[in-house]
């Protein structure tokens, strides 16, 4: 345990991606196993331990430490793993169990002993190693590091190096604690087999289309599409299951049950998941009903009834399809489809121009029919995973904005631990008050995150725990991808990634939009 809380103290205080990567690949050089393999599942978010919700935490600290105490602490730090792994007053003098012990334990532990046997072990815990064991189960690492990057550690692990890919290729194939995934990168065994598994490939992704790339593409040479405001999905079917996978690798099946009755083939399709409604796509808000939910109703599948729009094809059964020009691919999906048919599958239309004003125009119509964006494709380009250059373009629909006043912040976490990054803002409502429409966490410069953080900390009115209230004065320019009315949100609306474009310190609060102006753009949606 003293190696993997050694790890994530040094990964929360590393910034630099290649610090990370140095860290990485140290440890999971040095940790045994099976401990190695259990802290990569924790880093990818694939460990599966009994749910210990921050509530559980937050009273088992009320019974070794002063509540007032404990309150101020955890204002001033604005992380409860940290706060109580400070505040509790073990002498740190025992030992903990091994990283893969410790798992073990928890996952055969009744939910009602739960809380002693964590007592006991942060009785026993260095202040690093309660951190660490506090984040662990809590699930809630937070240290700056995806799967993708534990995943290249490992590849630079291999001799020779393999790339990363490699490994996506067959990890939805394997199982914590990885031992036969250890085993091949340091040449103990053959690469593990995926065999039938329905596994996830690494998808091809697009750049930002910039005025400059203009003047160099030949239109003629690309495959022009509408970029469909959905998500990215990877429909994979095997002769013995059926999987659907969002782009960043996570497995959706359950939340979309009627995908997998209509993947009645053996393949690996690229698509959008879309709300589709008598053959109209909706807009995105409507999908979201049906994101991120562990159970699905019946209603819900009626009322959101979901479909794929296919532009690409990775196999044709057990034959990869990936190295061939994307025109000859093209081919392939529609003779595929041709084979399988199923309402629920639609082939995404190619658009037939050739010159930029009719494109514009046609890009100009994207918000008004749900779409966002275009994708301009060279006809050329095989399927490569990660974001090449010079071979796919997304050119997006541009954002809307508001305007709208700083009403709280909360502290970030990792490297932005130390800095007011979390932002609350609002609009007014008609009768004159501050409404609370969205949160962001991104948007702003290096230069604006410092002065933002200074206005918090100097204009606080109250604190609610990490959470600081502040003077009402400061104006952001909010950017956003769409509005949507939402019944979880006392505003009644909740906006699509809201991000801060800019300050407006000459702008005062008074002239901030009001809550009419987000329900007009909700109206003019639903009218469209």
């Amino acid at each position: 345990m003293k190696l993997f809380a050694d790890l994530l103290e040094r990964l929360a205080f590393t910034p630099s991606r290649l610090g990370k990567l140095a860290l990485l690949r140290a440890y999971f050089t040095r940790a045994p196993d099976p401990d190695r393999g259990y802290a990569l599942a924790a880093i990818a978010g694939t460990l599966r331990l009994p749910a210990i919700r921050p509530n559980m935490v937050r009273a088992l600290a009320a019974t070794r430490t002063d509540p007032t105490l404990f309150a101020w602490s955890y204002e001033f730090v604005g992380d409860l793993a940290e706060t109580v792994a400070l505040l509790w007053p073990g002498t740190g003098s025992g030992t903990l169990p091994g990283l893969s012990k410790l798992i073990e334990t928890l996952a055969g532990a009744e939910k009602s002993a739960l809380p002693a046997q964590l007592a006991t072990w942060l009785d026993a815990a260095t202040i690093p190693e309660r951190y660490a064991l506090l984040k662990l189960i809590t699930s809630g690492l937070r240290v700056g590091v995806s799967a993708r990057l534990a995943k290249t550690a490992l590849a630079e692990l291999a001799t020779p190096k393999i790339d990363p890919d490699e490994i996506e290729e067959i990890w939805h194939a394997l199982a914590p604690p990885y031992l036969s995934l250890f085993a091949w990168l340091e040449g103990r065994a053959p690469r593990p087999d995926p065999g039938a598994a329905p596994i996830f490939r690494p998808p091809m992704l697009a750049h930002p289309l910039t005025a400059p790339d203009r003047t160099t593409l030949d239109l003629a040479d690309h495959q022009i599409e509408w970029k469909w405001d959905g998500i990215r999905v990877q429909l994979v079917a095997t002769p013995i299951e059926r999987r659907l996978y969002s782009r960043g690798s996570e497995d959706i099946s359950t939340t979309f049950p009627e995908i997998l009755l209509a993947m009645n083939f053996h393949g690996v399709l690229d698509g959008e998941l879309l709300v589709i409604r008598n053959g109209d796509i909706a807009p995105f808000g409507d999908l979201q009903q049906r994101l991120n939910r562990r159970t699905i109703s019946a209603r819900h599948m009626t009322e959101f009834p979901t479909g794929i729009y296919l532009y690409d094809i990775l196999f044709d059964g057990r034959t990869d399809l990936r190295a061939l020009p994307l025109a000859t691919r093209r081919q392939h999906l529609e003779a595929f489809l041709s084979r399988h048919p199923d309402p629920r599958l639609h082939l995404s239309p190619l658009i037939e121009l050739t010159d930029w004003p009719a494109l514009d125009a046609l890009w100009a119509s994207s918000r008004a029919s749900n779409r966002e964006g275009l994708m301009l494709k060279q006809k050329s380009s095989p399927y490569l995973a990660g974001r090449p250059k010079g071979n796919w373009w997304k050119w997006k629909r541009d954002p809307l904005t508001i305007d709208a006043v700083l009403m709280y912040a909360e502290r970030g976490h990792g490297k932005r631990g130390g800095t007011y990054s979390d932002y609350t803002f609002g609009v007014w409502s008609e009768d004159g008050r501050l409404v609370p429409v969205g949160k962001a966490y991104s948007g702003y410069t290096d230069k604006e995150l410092v002065i933002l953080d200074r206005f918090i900390r100097t204009h606080t009115l109250q604190t609610f725990g990490p959470v600081r209230e502040v003077e009402k004065t400061l104006v952001l320019e909010i950017a956003f991808d769409a509005a949507q009315s939402s019944t979880r949100h006392k505003s009644g609306i909740a906006l699509r990634f809201p991000r801060i474009n800019r300050l407006r310190p000459d702008k005062p609060a008074s002239e901030a939009d009001r809550l009419t102006t987000l329900q007009a753009l909700i109206t003019a949606e639903k009218n469209r």
